[in-house]
C-alpha cells in the first residue's frame, strides 16, 4: 500500500515495538544503520521476525525504495545499548532508519546514489514533522562506538551535511592532510577527547589514553565519519584540528 506523503512509502509492518505510542516531542534523534547482512530480503525479513528482537522505522532498499516497517510513534529496536551527550538507550528518543548494505562482514559497499537519494528526501521529510536538529541526525556508531561500526567509511555524511542533514566541518582537505599523522602531546590527547564529549560522544569518562580499548573505538567511530580515508584509532594533529572545527 502506497502512502500519500510527499515521499514515496511502501508499507511493510513489523510486530517489533513496544508501547504505549509516545509523543512527538520525544523524538529527538535519527539514527542512520546498515543492514550488515549479505541478502536485502532477509534483512527486511529479520527486521520484522518476533524472534529476532530488532526492528526499525524505516528501511532503504538498493533501487531507493523506503518501506515503513514501524509508525513512528512507536519505539522500535534498532539502537541498543547506546548513549548520545546525557540520553542513554537512543530508542526511546529516535527514530531508526536501515539502509541496505552487506557491512564490514560481508563484503562492505558503497551506498548507491539511489539509496543516498530516498535517504535525503525521507532525512528531510522527518527532520522537518518532528523538528530534529541537524547535529541529532547520527550514525550507529556515533552512539554505540563499541559495539557497531555502522553505517562506516563509505557512507556519504559530506552529502547529507550539504543538505544541512548532519553536523559537519568547515576545513579544506588539504588543511586536514598537512596535520595528517602529526603527533600529539598528552595534553592534547585530553583535550580531543574533551571536545569529543562536547560533541555528544559520551562515556569517554577519565581520560585514560593506554590500553583503553573503549577510547580507541571512540576514536575510530569518529574517524568513520570525519575522516573516512584512514581510521586507524589514532589521534593525530588532523583528529585534533578537526574536533576543534566542530565545537
Amino acid at each position: 500500500m502506497r502512502s500519500k506523503l510527499a515521499i514515496n512509502l511502501t508499507m511493510n509492518y513489523s510486530i517489533n515495538f513496544n508501547l504505549p505510542k509516545r509523543s512527538k516531542k520525544k523524538i529527538i534523534f535519527i539514527i542512520i544503520h546498515y543492514t550488515g547482512m549479505k541478502n536485502e530480503l532477509e534483512a527486511i525479513k529479520r527486521l520484522c521476525d518476533y524472534r529476532s528482537n530488532v526492528s526499525s522505522h524505516y528501511f532503504v532498499k538498493n533501487n531507493g525504495e523506503i518501506l515503513n516497517l514501524v509508525p513512528d510513534l512507536y519505539e522500535a529496536w534498532h539502537a541498543g545499548k547506546s548513549s548520545w551527550k546525557h540520553y542513554e538507550f537512543l530508542n526511546k528518543f529516535s527514530i531508526g532508519i536501515e539502509v541496505s548494505n552487506p557491512g564490514h562482514e560481508h563484503g562492505y559497499k558503497k551506498f548507491n546514489s539511489s539509496q543516498i537519494s530516498s535517504l535525503i528526501k525521507l532525512l528531510k521529510y522527518l527532520q522537518k514533522k518532528y523538528n530534529v536538529k541537524n547535529q541529532n541526525i547520527l550514525g550507529h556508531s556515533d552512539i554505540a562506538p563499541d559495539r557497531k561500526k555502522d553505517p562506516g567509511e563509505k557512507f556519504p555524511w559530506r552529502k547529507l551535511a550539504d543538505k544541512n542533514l548532519c553536523k559537519w566541518h568547515n576545513l579544506s582537505s588539504a588543511k586536514m592532510k598537512k596535520k595528517r599523522n602529526m603527533k600529539v602531546s598528552f595534553l592534547e590527547k585530553k583535550i580531543f577527547f574533551r571536545n569529543l564529549k562536547k560533541i555528544g560522544y559520551s562515556k569517554i569518562g577519565k581520560i585514560k589514553i593506554k590500553d583503553n580499548s573503549y577510547e580507541i573505538n571512540v576514536v575510530k567511530a569518529f574517524q568513520r565519519k570525519f575522516r573516512q580515508n584512514l581510521i586507524n584509532g589514532k589521534i593525530d594533529q588532523e583528529c585534533l584540528l578537526i574536533s576543534k572545527n566542530l565545537l
